[in-house]
């Protein structure tokens, strides 16, 4: 297969100088690769103690206690540490050394009792009971706050639990599935029966398919990444940053085949939060009945959650404050301008939040 992607050559289309130029892209693609394997950089940051745990997942606990408490929410696909990824690059020990206390769910790897999991499980379930923890440990309620699907689950708790949570941040949150483009979300809901195979075999979706999917979504992404990779010094900065934050996306968690199916089928095949029948629990989920102070987030360069599909929960939600970061999705929460495209306003909106009472 070639690795040359459309528009990724100036040579002809065809001939011996396409011929060239293709194998000119697969060295360099298999340089970078090569130059990745073999860098030193690794993560060497270490969790801080879990408030609460339950199956595979814990409540870590950043500090410092007297600070306002902000739980936060990952996805459920990817590691939880994309918010804490490496000295420099976190933004849970950023806000902590500025009297902000985070805690952070991580949803670890799913077990045989997880793997069994819906989205009601984890939302009115495992969810729920580490935001009433976060409550009883910190004497408040936390402000909450979803990352990618972290944040569309973190919608339908805060409509459900009105009263553990203080405030709620939704950041690169997807909404609406068929945003901007309809056709290719459809086109990812008919992959579901092509999965159902493998995941029968242990009831999740295994991780390699996950990133094959996510592959699909740009699949000359991957080439180019690496390709700009090789060419950089690799002693550099932004080299160790590429490593660490490969690193953490080739460390993925597989997803329970019932939350699978439900994100395939109901929200990009059916678009069912965008049409007010997404349901959990049994009962629809309905950002504008949430009246808890928002800040909503949208990059305006993310390919993974597209403005389109993220920025309709800032009209839904009564008072939302809409923040349009200059970013990509990961590089709004872990890249090199991250601080000042989110971190400090989300401080800022954070600290101006109606006074609490803190801990003794």
């Amino acid at each position: 297969m070639q690795s040359v992607g459309p528009g990724e050559s100036g040579a002809a289309n065809s001939g011996p100088g396409a011929a060239a130029e293709i194998l000119r892209q697969d060295v360099a693609l298999i340089a970078g690769i090569a130059a990745y394997r073999r860098h030193g950089w690794h993560r060497t940051l270490t969790d801080p103690p879990a408030i609460w745990s339950e199956g595979g997942t814990r409540l870590l606990d950043y500090g410092p206690p007297e600070g306002r408490p902000v739980l936060f929410v990952p996805s459920l696909i990817n590691r939880a540490y994309v918010l804490d990824l490496a000295e420099g690059y976190s933004m849970l020990r950023w806000l902590a050394a500025r009297g902000i206390r985070p805690l952070l769910l991580d949803w670890g790897w799913p077990n045989e009792v997880e793997r069994r999991f819906t989205l009601t499980d984890y939302v009115a379930g495992r969810m729920e009971r580490a935001m009433t923890a976060a409550k009883q440990v910190t004497g408040i309620s936390p402000v909450l706050a979803g990352y990618c699907m972290g944040g569309t689950l973190a919608v339908a708790a805060a409509q459900r639990r009105p009263d553990l949570i203080g405030g709620l941040a939704l950041l690169a949150a997807p909404w609406d599935f068929h945003a901007p483009d309809p056709v290719r979300a459809e086109q990812a809901a008919r992959t579901l029966p092509l999965l159902e195979p493998a995941m029968a075999f242990a009831n999740t979706l295994p991780v390699d398919l996950l990133q094959a999917l996510f592959a699909l979504q740009d699949p000359w992404g991957v080439g180019r990444k690496y390709r700009g990779f090789g060419r950089l010094p690799q002693d550099s900065e932004r080299a160790r940053l590429f490593v660490a934050l490969e690193d953490w996306l080739n460390d993925g968690v597989p997803l329970a085949a019932g939350v699978a199916r439900t994100c395939l089928r109901e929200w990009y095949g059916d678009n069912a939060p965008a049409r007010g029948t997404w349901r959990i629990a049994g009962l629809p989920v309905d950002p504008a009945a949430i009246a808890q102070p928002t800040f909503v987030a949208v990059p305006s360069r993310d390919r993974i959650v597209p403005p389109e599909c993220a920025r309709p929960l800032a009209n839904l939600i009564p008072g939302a404050v809409l923040h349009l970061p200059d970013a990509g999705h990961i590089g709004m929460a872990a890249g090199t301008r991250a601080q000042a495209s989110l971190w400090r306003p989300l401080l800022d909106w954070i600290m101006a939040l109606p006074p609490y009472r803190g801990t003794s």
